[in-house]
């Protein structure tokens, strides 16, 4: 089909404003019918051209953070467990911990939901435009030991030390070995005071010590990770316990899934 305003798109495709160039044709239309303004149909454009933008770079943000596009604050279900301060975890969503530069912990059992909780505060942060990573600690140790093996040690762990937010799942449910230990002490301490570190575990806070072979180490490590952090309990039964036990109307299991 061809451009009804060819010169403009052809304009506007070498100022590189493509957003604009797919919707001025409909502005245009939209201009004549409510007899807009100059002004006012070149802010209608501008607005085109920053949301698809926006939208353009929050998706690759998205993509690279390893989130799942699902585990979202809308889709966690709070009404599971009532015990839960819902009020905590939306003031964490406006984000001013990111800038407080404090971690903060997840602890209870599994199924309770600290993964979906976890990787809905990062989809916040996300959403104000900051960059965010979601890993395992095996996955985390995993990528260290590989970084190390090719020389590139010091490049990975200055990329994880430099992200806005960097989201640790299950620490603990393995054991670290040495130099695991050492990596993750390190990794911990290069962003005590500088950026925000989530946390989740399976294990009691008295327990998070037993994950460590080197206990000065796991002292030092747990000392800054527990440095004004906020603390988030989940209890109670597990969801896919609960989930498991009552007739689920969809047919799709993973859709109400929480871990």
């Amino acid at each position: 089909m061809t451009h009804p305003m060819p010169e403009i798109s052809a304009l506007l495709k070498r100022l590189r404003l493509h957003h604009i160039n797919e919707y001025v044709a409909q502005r245009n239309r939209e201009a004549i019918e409510k007899q807009l303004t100059y002004p006012e149909f070149l802010t209608l454009l501008l607005q085109d051209e920053i949301i698809a933008r926006d939208n353009r770079q929050l998706a690759i943000r998205l993509k690279r953070s390893g989130l799942q596009a699902n585990k979202t604050l809308e889709n966690f279900n709070f009404s599971f467990n009532p015990k839960i301060n819902r009020t905590q975890i939306i003031d964490l969503a406006s984000g001013g911990f990111i800038y407080e530069k404090v971690p903060i912990l997840i602890a209870g059992p599994t199924g309770t939901g600290k993964s979906h909780l976890a990787q809905a505060l990062g989809h916040c942060i996300i959403r104000q435009g900051l960059e965010v990573i979601w890993v395992t600690q095996s996955r985390l140790l995993n990528e260290l030991h590989k970084a190390r093996v090719v020389g590139q040690y010091e490049k990975k762990l200055m990329a994880l030390t430099r992200v806005p937010l960097l989201i640790i799942d299950d620490f603990g449910l393995q054991p670290m070995r040495s130099p695991q230990d050492e990596d993750f002490h390190r990794l911990i301490a290069e962003r005590y005071e500088r950026a925000s570190t989530l946390v989740t575990s399976n294990l009691a806070w008295s327990e998070w010590g037993e994950a460590f072979p080197n206990q000065l180490l796991a002292a030092a490590t747990l000392d800054r990770l527990r440095d004004q952090a906020y603390r988030i309990v989940l209890d109670g039964d597990s969801y896919r316990r609960s989930r498991d036990q009552t007739p689920n109307p969809n047919p799709n299991p993973k859709a109400n899934r929480q871990s």
